[in-house]
């Protein structure tokens, strides 16, 4: 079974100790925690080592057996205060979290590097990789974008996340991929979708924040995306789907992954397309 993680914004009404347990539930081996709001006022949890929630956070992710990969969400726009976030960090850091998740909000590319830079600069201090993730809408709206960013701040814990939602939506492929560097692609999240892209950026906004399917039940090429992936890259599912109660949803979300992973599996003769561009093709197993 592959080890399986949960991205925040499945369940983003659920606090991060409750956030632990269903997941746990669920059968999911890591989770996503935003720590820092997308929107102004919007849902989010920061947590500071050598508080008593941040203990509790700690004791829970212990006892449950399930590990925080990542927190979320930096946005780089062109006054992005990075050495605000140490605190973040360090609590990151703290609970075992390998990963920040950053997007692209500045429409200057030189300055946007450099604060990529920064913030790779600052990670770097807890041990921590940077994924940017492109949406179609942001000023790093594509994979090419963002594989331009990464290079151009040329750090080795700088990387991308990749959101099956997100490359289809802004015109990427899974084959795309394969020709970006193993050590590029480090985190892909995955969901479903209908195949007709939504009219607007209003509309494609509402679908990647309560639209989405679960996996295998819709129109992407998942399948693809899987095997274009380096084998070492952590897998994540972000299905934010109101309609379902949380624990039905969080159920949903890993019985379709699984399921999906199984098929994939038993297709795994396929041409190793990864292989032949310097790296292996199949997402890591346990």
């Amino acid at each position: 079974m592959t080890d399986l993680g949960l991205a925040h914004l499945t369940a983003l009404d659920l606090a991060p100790v409750a956030l632990v347990a269903e997941a746990a539930r669920a059968g999911f081996s890591f989770i996503g925690l935003r720590v820092i709001p997308v929107t102004a006022g919007g849902p989010a949890y920061p947590t500071r080592v050598g508080t008593d929630a941040h203990r509790e956070l700690k004791r829970s992710l212990a006892g449950e057996g399930v590990r925080l990969n990542e927190i979320e969400f930096v946005q780089l726009t062109p006054r992005v205060d990075i050495p605000a976030l140490a605190g973040l960090f360090e609590a990151a850091a703290d609970l075992g979290a390998v990963a920040v998740i950053a997007s692209g909000d500045d429409d200057d590319p030189v300055r946007l590097t450099a604060h990529f830079a920064d913030l790779c600069d600052l990670a770097q201090q807890f041990g921590l990789r940077v994924d940017l993730e492109f949406m179609r809408w942001r000023a790093i709206g594509s994979l090419p974008q963002a594989e331009a960013i990464v290079r151009g701040a040329g750090k080795a814990n700088g990387t991308i996340l990749v959101d099956a939602l997100h490359l289809h939506r802004s015109g990427g492929k899974p084959g795309d991929l394969i020709s970006i560097p193993a050590h590029h692609l480090r985190a892909v999240q995955i969901c479903d979708a209908v195949a007709d892209m939504p009219a607007s950026d209003a509309a494609i906004i509402a679908e990647a924040r309560e639209g989405r399917l679960p996996p295998g039940e819709g129109a992407l090429p998942l399948g693809e995306l899987l095997e274009a992936l380096p084998t070492d890259a952590s897998l994540s599912v972000e299905m934010p789907l109101p309609a379902l109660a949380v624990r039905a949803r969080l159920a949903t979300a890993f019985n379709a992954t699984r399921r999906l992973l199984e098929r994939q599996s038993r297709g795994a003769s396929r041409p190793d397309h990864r292989r032949e561009a310097g790296g292996p093709t199949q997402i890591r197993t346990t």
